[in-house]
């Protein structure tokens, strides 16, 4: 399931995660419901120059010393004018930086458009640093997906698979064997800007676990500290399927596939379930043999290439 969430209202910018940059409300206390939906923050310098063509619509515009002392420079019917087309272009707000005060036109102009407007004294770089991670996390595209994610020899490791085909049992092995839990059940995936797939748990699950016939276990409190991850990027899929005996499974290892996931491409492999496999054993295995991938050594394509080699001489003769 897809969050459908493509907005960041004003007035979260005003909560805790924020709190350091001690934002005070100048104007448009009214309109702080406005919809913040690019995570990507701006100086409008360009525009105050008459150049407007970068404004887009709802993204946070900063307002700092230069583009203060700029404005300040031009006669007050261009800073009017500017002014005018920058807020026709639906500003979800402004932020002005080092506890300036705002010059009087773009004061009276914010006002009679309702815009908010908000103050901070850190310094712009700061502001822009603070506001963009957080945008960048609130408005990530994100899915929650039905697994279990794991920290295996530092790769993130998804299980997925139908309900009791035994992922959190594997994963519960894979636990007492020194890797770390992620989420369990509900794996909440986010696309970040950087093309990485970041999975997480949301808080009420965090750190626990479903075993059938345990009920609800911490993993936090049963393993410690070094047993559980806040989020990891998603570096290999793993789907384990019962074992059906009409398919036909991969036996060298050269087939390489991907699992989609908000359109992103994972590597994934598929892993029948028998009795008497060792699935933790052979998640285990997978997660090292795709480090060795990431390094350049695939193991079925040398084996290939040795056995072709093989076979060539052999003809020859």
């Amino acid at each position: 399931m897809t969050d459908e969430t493509a907005f960041v209202e004003v007035n979260e910018l005003l909560g805790s995660e924020l709190r350091d940059l001690a934002f005070e409300v100048l104007h448009g206390a009214d309109e702080l419901q406005r919809p913040i939906s690019n995570p990507r923050v701006q100086k409008p310098g360009l525009a105050f120059a008459g150049y407007y063509d970068y404004i887009k619509p709802g993204r946070v515009q900063i307002i700092g010393a230069s583009e203060t002392a700029y404005l300040l420079t031009q006669p007050v019917a261009t800073r009017e004018e500017r002014c005018t087309a920058i807020l026709e272009r639906r500003i979800p707000v402004f932020i002005i930086t080092k506890g300036l005060e705002p010059i009087p036109e773009f004061e009276r102009l914010v006002a009679e458009h309702g815009t908010p407007v908000l103050r901070s004294a850190a310094l712009s770089s700061t502001v822009i640093k603070r506001v963009s991670l957080f945008l960048e996390e609130r408005l990530a595209p994100s899915i929650h997906l039905h697994g279990v994610l794991l920290d295996i020899y530092g790769l993130g490791v998804l299980l997925i698979g139908a309900s009791g085909v035994g992922k959190s049992e594997c994963a519960l092995d894979l636990i007492t064997r020194g890797h770390s839990l992620v989420a369990d059940d509900r794996v909440t995936v986010k696309l970040y800007p950087s093309g990485e797939l970041v999975g997480s748990s949301d808080k009420p699950l965090r750190h626990h676990m479903e075993l059938r016939g345990l009920g609800i276990i911490n993993v936090h409190d049963l393993f410690g500290l070094a047993s559980v991850r806040e989020h990891k990027a998603i570096d290999l899929v793993v789907e384990l399927e019962k074992w059906d005996e009409s398919r036909a499974y991969d036996r060298l290892g050269l087939d390489e596939s991907v699992y989609p996931i908000l359109e992103t491409p994972c590597p994934y492999i598929r892993m029948p379930v028998a009795l008497g496999r060792n699935l933790s054993i052979l998640v285990e295995i997978a997660a090292r043999n795709h480090l060795l991938k990431m390094q350049g050594h695939h193991s079925a394509r040398q084996f290939a290439r040795q056995l072709e080699e093989q076979l060539a001489a052999g003809s020859k003769e």
